[in-house]
């Protein structure tokens, strides 16, 4: 949630505007009439899906901390919502979006914005390595992405080791890799590192889709913002039920802000 875009909305669904770029004219006389330049425009829909999660907690010792809003049960709520509001972020950013005026265009990532798992070997497939890392960061500089946009790259476990595990890294690149690897910096090639167990994995050919986006090419919609409740429950023996939910919906706002990375998990 800290690196997209985030809107607060009402209803179920919700439409963003999207504003496409234009260039000045050139004005070769005076008091000439005023040139009109019509600026590309678009919408993207958003549909906003209620979570929720609960538990009932009857031990006398744990009712005695449950009262207290940041005990570990209220806070494990907090968390379940929270990985159910990166699994809607992650699948915004690659998944068909709904474009147009009532969101019934559906518009998919282009093959041009998705590096193949391919990339960096000379055969067969591959983790992440410093080829994709960098096709990755060529795809968004060549669609004009502003550098001054925080970027960000989502991926595992696994492919922070694979980095790691490059021969062809220089000197340097390894030894900011190795930080990278024990915590100590999360940048790396213009890109904000974010580790994800939850990104889509295919079985079948192990491969896992990673990705990398500017913050505002993908926009988190918030209907109802995070609620913690914590009642007794006279029909449940007064047990002490922990709930908390969330409305919630995500959607990629520019196709040339969000680049996709097919990373080879295979041992």
């Amino acid at each position: 949630r800290g690196v997209v875009r985030v809107e607060a909305v009402r209803g179920k669904q919700a439409f963003f505007d999207q504003i496409g770029s234009q260039s000045a004219s050139v004005r070769s006389t005076r008091a000439a009439d005023t040139l009109l330049n019509d600026t590309p425009h678009s919408r993207r829909m958003v549909t906003l899906a209620d979570y929720e999660v609960a538990d009932l907690i009857d031990d006398q010792d744990k009712l005695r901390m449950i009262v207290d809003p940041t005990s570990s049960y209220a806070q494990a709520q907090a968390f379940a919502i929270g990985r159910s509001m990166d699994d809607v972020i992650i699948s915004a950013a690659i998944s068909d979006s709904k474009t147009g005026e009532t969101g019934g265009t559906t518009t998919s990532l282009p093959a041009g914005q998705v590096v193949a798992k391919t990339v960096g070997v000379a055969s067969g497939n591959a983790g992440l390595n410093i080829g994709k890392l960098r096709e990755a960061k060529f795809k968004m500089d060549n669609n004009d992405v502003d550098p001054s946009i925080p970027r960000i790259l989502v991926c595992g476990p696994k492919q922070i080791q694979d980095l790691l595990a490059e021969t062809s890294v220089t000197s340097s690149d390894f030894n900011t890799v190795k930080a990278l690897v024990q915590g100590e910096v999360n940048t790396f090639m213009g890109f904000t590192f974010v580790t994800s167990t939850r990104l889509a994995h295919d079985s079948s050919s192990d491969v896992r889709s990673c990705f990398a986006y500017a913050v505002d090419g993908i926009t988190l919609a918030v209907g109802k913002d995070l609620t913690v409740r914590i009642d007794e429950r006279p029909d449940k023996g007064y047990a002490v039920q922990v709930y908390a939910c969330m409305s919630i919906g995500a959607t990629r706002m520019e196709e040339e802000k969000v680049v996709q990375i097919e990373c080879d998990e295979s041992p």
